[in-house]
């Protein structure tokens, strides 16, 4: 059955170093997608920077809305400007950050219902 999941209802997650909504996940009735608007701000002087994470046994897509910034992964360091998706496999550690002069805006896709239960941070 389709459903329709309104932006306005979504929930912030709290996470470290950025704003995510969670659009649709499990938890708001989907089975095996997880979809989050999330805002990297542009660093200030002094803020400590967001350690890398992996997911277990999942994909993540990361789609840029606007703004520039940089994912760093084990297999290398990857600029981002709009338009652009870039698809982290599993089990990779990686973190995107905001290297531009405005906000940075990505759509993340993950192919799980659950992302939290199998997402494993390590020190920035």
């Amino acid at each position: 059955m389709a459903r329709v999941f309104r932006q306005a209802e979504a929930k912030s997650m709290g996470l470290l170093g950025r704003n995510s909504l969670e659009i649709a996940s499990g938890e708001r009735g989907t089975q095996n997608v997880t979809l989050r608007l999330v805002e990297i701000p542009v660093p200030k002087p002094g803020d400590k920077p967001r350690g890398r994470h992996h997911h277990e046994g999942f994909e993540e897509c990361i789609h840029v809305l606007s703004g520039e910034g940089l994912t760093d992964a084990d297999s290398g360091q990857f600029p981002l400007k709009p338009g652009d998706t870039i698809v982290i496999a599993p089990g990779e550690m990686h973190v995107t950050r905001n290297t531009g002069k405005e906000p940075l805006m990505l759509l993340c896709f993950f192919p799980v219902g659950n992302v939290a239960s199998r997402t494993r941070e390590s020190a920035a």
